[in-house]
């Protein structure tokens, strides 16, 4: 009888394991924003246009020359890396500016402001690092030029207490080499 149990207990568990997920037909992006699933190709439209997203053609006026003019620092909220929407154009600015030259180093500086302990605000920097890094390698440029580091509270942009301070302090900076 134990025996009986036993498998019917097996056999169930194998059962609850399986999964009618279809892993096939998965949309899936490279990092140069081109579809790659099989819906791709079929006359419906890619999966992107299915989602309403509309692609980032990052070739378009690339610049060859100096460091683009504007900023070059993402801000963020409390205790947050999540990128705001109007930092976006700036991200796909500087995306642009690294793919079209493969020697180019670029390191993204992640701060934070003076509130919570040192390990807590070297950890949240590099977040903030991490996250703009990853918005530029989803804009195609190369991991292999990108490093993130965080400074933590260790080097304040603006001297204070003050919530507009500590907001200046809150930062990402991308800083070519």
């Amino acid at each position: 009888m134990k025996r009986w149990f036993l498998v019917f207990f097996a056999t169930a568990l194998l059962a609850a394991c399986g999964s009618s997920v279809n892993l096939d037909n998965v949309p899936v992006e490279d990092k140069s924003g081109t579809p790659v699933s099989s819906e791709a190709g079929s006359g419906t439209g890619s999966a992107v246009e299915k989602r309403g997203v509309t692609p980032v053609d990052i070739e378009k006026s690339g610049s060859q020359g100096a460091v683009p003019a504007g900023p070059r620092i993402v801000y963020f909220d409390l205790d947050s890396f999540v990128i705001k929407p109007e930092f976006q154009t700036l991200i796909e600015t500087h995306a642009r500016f690294i793919k079209a030259d493969k020697a180019r180093k670029v390191a993204i500086e992640g701060h934070t402001d003076e509130r919570g302990g040192r390990e807590y605000n070297l950890a949240l920097g590099q977040k903030r690092a991490e996250a703009v890094r990853s918005a530029l390698g989803l804009l195609g440029a190369p991991d292999s030029q990108l490093e993130a580091v965080s400074f933590g509270k260790e080097k304040p942009a603006v001297p204070g207490n003050d919530e507009a301070a500590m907001a200046k302090n809150r930062r990402a900076e991308i800083s070519y080499r």
